[in-house]
């Protein structure tokens, strides 16, 4: 049992009022405790100064109480609201998606909120628009999913004061960025297919402007030439399974191509389906290799060869970025200079892909 201020018994553990019979405030916590409202303040924002004692007993106090701190008490007895902006773009893709999940749980983790605004377009008015909406709701920094260079190039133009951390997009200035190694994952792609054999392999690319799809371009045309292979032209997609199914049915009247790189997995499925229709086997006569590796990738038919992107290491990161920068310190592992984080992509090698036809 604890005792109360005035000498009344509070069973341990259990909700109860304040003495004037409304919800606990942290001034009955304070009286509870027998500590100041201010040691209260601290205890809430772990203020390491504390000590272990006090710490404990105004924590049994709360608990006792039934007593749950607000957004808006935090917000004055730290001078934040704990609560952080997401920017996204294409929201709706595995990729963005998968990342602001992750985002969300690592938030959760350190006791902070997501406020997230996805938009449609990426001109500079719409981008500060949503930083200022953002920054009105009393954000305390800001992570922005920025998949193609026109968002990069809103978001530099923009100047913001609020911290913030981008995705994809470096800004030419001190904003941290964190990107997944797309030139890695593309020469790891088609390194595995040259060494199978294949004379060169066939690229169905990510829409232009789409930062990790031209770098996935490059390294693909780069590992080519480093290899003398041929490097033909790219068929451009725009993400979607059905543009990997009609680029793949053209590619499927080729009787030369025996190796196909898509740069994301769903592509790569259309591009299969094709493939099956023009009665072209993989991987027995073209071998497949996509990227992301999607949940649906080990289960298609063949399992698919693709490139796995750590879409939770690049949440995670990004939200351990901001913090750092919103309380003003260094990233730990790293120095000031270290402004671009690359988060590396691994070749996942299962059915699709096999060795060139004879």
């Amino acid at each position: 049992m604890t005792r109360s201020a005035s000498g009344g018994a509070v069973p341990k553990g259990r909700s109860r009022r304040n003495f004037a019979g409304t919800r606990p405030v942290m001034d009955d916590v304070a009286r509870l405790a027998g500590v100041s409202k201010q040691t209260v303040s601290r205890v809430l924002n772990d203020n390491p100064a504390v000590r272990a004692e006090t710490r404990e007993a105004v924590l049994e106090a709360m608990r006792s109480l039934g007593y749950r701190p607000s957004r808006s008490a935090r917000s004055l007895a730290s001078g934040r609201t704990r609560m952080l902006g997401v920017i996204s773009f294409d929201a709706a893709r595995y990729g963005p998606a998968s990342t602001l999940t992750a985002i969300n749980t690592a938030a959760q983790a350190a006791g902070y909120l997501i406020s997230s605004i996805a938009l449609d377009t990426a001109d500079r008015d719409t981008v500060v628009q949503a930083v200022d909406r953002l920054s009105a709701e009393g954000a305390d920094g800001v992570i922005a999913i920025a998949p193609q260079r026109r968002v990069g190039k809103a978001l530099a133009e923009a100047h913001l004061d609020t911290p913030l951390v981008v995705m994809d997009n470096a800004l030419g200035d001190d904003t941290p960025m964190v990107t997944a190694d797309s030139r890695g994952g593309a020469r790891a792609a088609t390194e595995h297919l040259l060494a199978l054999g294949h004379r060169t392999v066939r690229h169905i690319a990510g829409p232009a402007g789409w930062t990790s799809a031209e770098r996935r371009a490059a390294s693909w045309r780069a590992t080519l030439q480093e290899a003398g292979a041929e490097v033909p032209e790219p068929f451009v997609g725009d993400w979607s399974a059905d543009s990997g199914y009609e680029l793949g049915r053209r590619l499927a009247r080729d009787p030369d191509v025996t190796a196909v790189f898509a740069s994301n997995d769903q592509m790569a499925l259309g591009a299969l389906r094709a493939f099956h229709e023009a009665g072209r086997r993989v991987p027995d006569d073209v071998s497949v290799v996509g990227y992301d590796d999607i949940p649906e990738a080990a289960h298609l038919l063949p399992p698919l060869t693709t490139i796995r992107t750590d879409f939770q290491e690049i949440g995670t990161c990004s939200l351990r970025l901001l913090l750092a920068r919103i309380d003003g310190r260094a990233e730990p592992g790293t120095d000031s200079g270290a402004l671009v984080t690359v988060i590396p992509a691994h070749l996942i090698v299962r059915r699709s892909t096999g060795p060139a036809p004879a």
